[in-house]
């Protein structure tokens, strides 16, 4: 079956392309990607030295179900998760579905790109691997039956694929792995689309404050649209956000935080959160920085906990269904997130709106 996909030829470059995508196997889902969100990982995927179909926040239409998959079948709107898992493993039986040993892309264990025995798609007669074994900027993706999960509500595509990763990151991580608790305080450093359902999970489980900070006037607006109670604009000559960190200590009786949240991506600011929480607070590395950190230690003083959790501590089969109840209740703002959709082929701009913070979310909607 022919489809289009925007494929990396991992040294920066992208073009969109015919793809060739074959049946699924017994345990396969043959998948008609509708939306796929656009991310900073997709864009760090461009350079990740092979070549790979881009996006892992995807939803779509099942077009075809291989005959050991139970849960979904022809015609199911499905939404698209990238870590999937066993069940069984070391991990999986702690309850760290998204860190399972045999599935996880990221756990060290299992590539980023490709099932080792998916050789479905090919590009020009040759296999091609889908970024996070999904691919979803492709108007058809082949993924393992564990990676889709039916979709029970009426909502657009384009507002359901960012639960995929965006939303799930952000709301998963106060709610899954800090465990934020009603009448507690909460800083979120950077408020664009994972900082925005931050902001949105502390909201629902009774955080206040809910301190946003940026250093953009226009993510301020929408932080407190989301949700925050306070908003601090940094200044981008702050060096790891001392003055906001002081700021946040007015707001919170002069002793900081609960919670900090940092969500910029910004290698520099990975110690920030811990300068923002009080003795015995939790900072929270969201965004994923991964480079060499030089942290003063005195930042822990006393008794702080740093926790860099991955995707929410993502469940699927618990978080996605508690997700969209969310919204169905009006809860959980998703289509608000979605501030402008792209055609494939418009995978340039969204890129560019994306690092100018021109929106909340980007997706792609597929023709």
């Amino acid at each position: 079956m022919q489809g289009r996909a925007a494929i990396t030829d991992g040294l920066g470059n992208f073009t969109i392309e015919p793809i060739e995508v074959g049946e699924p196997g017994a345990d396969e889902v043959l998948v008609q990607v509708v939306a796929a969100g656009v991310c900073h990982t997709d864009w760090k995927s461009l350079r990740w030295g092979r070549r790979l179909i881009l996006g892992h926040e995807g939803a779509g239409v099942v077009r075809q179900a291989g005959a050991q998959v139970k849960h979904v079948a022809e015609g199911d709107r499905v939404l698209l998760n990238w870590a999937i898992s066993c069940g069984t493993c070391f991990q999986c039986a702690l309850g760290n579905h998204a860190l399972c040993e045999r599935h996880s892309p990221v756990a060290g264990l299992t590539p980023l790109g490709g099932h080792a025995h998916l050789a479905g798609t090919s590009w020009r007669g040759e296999p091609v691997a889908r970024s996070f074994n999904l691919g979803t900027m492709s108007t058809l993706t082949l993924v393992r039956g564990q990676a889709v999960s039916k979709i029970e509500i009426d909502i657009p595509f384009a507002s359901a694929c960012i639960v995929g990763c965006g939303v799930m990151t952000g709301f998963g991580s106060v709610v899954n792995a800090a465990r934020v608790q009603a009448g507690t305080s909460v800083v979120v450093i950077g408020c664009g689309g994972v900082g925005l359902n931050v902001i949105q999970g502390a909201r629902i489980v009774g955080a206040s404050p809910i301190i946003g900070v940026d250093v953009k006037p226009s993510r301020l607006q929408m932080a407190e649209r989301f949700g925050a109670t306070h908003v601090i604009g940094a200044a981008r000559d702050d060096a790891n956000l001392a003055q906001a960190a002081q700021y946040v200590r007015a707001l919170t009786q002069g002793r900081g935080a609960d919670y900090a949240f940092e969500c910029t991506a910004v290698p520099a600011l990975g110690a920030a959160p811990l300068a923002m929480v009080r003795h015995g607070g939790m900072a929270v590395q969201v965004s994923g920085v991964e480079q060499p950190l030089t942290i003063d230690m005195s930042l822990f003083e006393w008794d702080k906990v740093y926790l860099n959790p991955l995707y929410g501590k993502c469940n699927p089969t618990i978080d996605f269904p508690r997700i969209f109840a969310l919204y169905a209740q009006g809860a959980l703002l998703l289509d608000e997130l979605v501030t402008r959709t792209y055609a494939l082929q418009e995978l340039g701009q969204a890129f560019a709106d994306m690092h100018a913070g021109v929106n909340a979310k980007g997706v792609l909607v597929m023709a």
